[in-house]
């Protein structure tokens, strides 16, 4: 199994999610818990793919002992055979020499077969090896991934969250701007301005009130004087004579 036909797909698969998610983002947290769900998923998968590709890398391996093992099991059975064989032509027995000599001859062309099949499963068994080793190593760098991913969704997250609360001060603040003349608090202070007003002209007015009596009480006296100099005056008096009190 290639590699690229496991993280590859896996990986084409994910840029497809997080491309999607960014498009429809509406709230960041949501988007970035999802894109996180997502890719622990796609992990999930790829972790089931690699450790299927091991599954059969090991039985090709286990083949490949059992080939090893049958060819030195088979190269012991026809040097017994071979032997016997050695012993029977020795002794004058040729016939039962000649059929031991068959038997090794058999037990030999299995050692053959066996060796075989074992050098031919070294290839694929090395491929397979590398194969396993590059997934391992693609496997630790998406979990590395994952981490780095975690870490910045929270940072993102909590800078969403600050931006937003930064936002309702500012709109909070902008609600209540004393020189804005149109809020209600420059409308209150219009309106106390207005009775500050009043009172201010209610005090101008009565100071206005009380000169003018006091002037009245001032024309009357000199009204008052001039009648008592007159009467002076049919009476014979010079006007200087006049004192107070008469």
């Amino acid at each position: 199994m290639a590699k690229q036909s496991i993280l590859g797909r896996i990986s084409q698969l994910v840029r497809a999610n997080i491309n999607s998610l960014i498009d429809q983002a509406e709230d960041p947290q949501l988007m970035l818990d999802q894109l996180v769900r997502d890719f622990t998923n796609s992990i999930a998968e790829a972790e089931s793919a690699v450790a299927q590709t091991i599954g059969n890398l090991r039985l090709l391996e286990q083949d490949h002992r059992e080939d090893v093992e049958a060819a030195a099991d088979w190269g012991r059975k026809a040097l017994a055979a071979s032997a016997k064989a050695d012993e029977l032509r020795s002794a004058g027995n040729t016939t039962d020499a000649d059929k031991f000599d068959n038997l090794a001859k058999v037990a030999l062309s299995k050692q053959m077969s066996s060796e075989a099949e074992a050098r031919d499963a070294e290839p694929t068994i090395a491929s397979q090896t590398q194969v396993v080793d590059q997934l391992k190593r693609g496997l630790e760098t998406m979990r590395g991934k994952l981490e780095e991913l975690r870490s910045k969704r929270d940072q993102l997250v909590a800078r969403s969250k600050t931006a937003a609360a930064q936002s309702q001060v500012m709109d909070a603040v902008k609600s209540i701007d004393v020189l804005d003349p149109t809020s209600e608090i420059g409308r209150f202070e219009e309106k106390i301005r207005r009775e500050e007003a009043k009172v201010l002209g209610a005090q101008e007015l009565a100071a206005s009130s009380l000169d003018a009596q006091f002037n009245s009480l001032e024309d009357y006296g000199k009204q008052t004087e001039i009648e008592a100099r007159l009467a002076a005056l049919k009476s014979g008096r010079a006007p200087g004579a006049i004192t107070s009190g008469q």
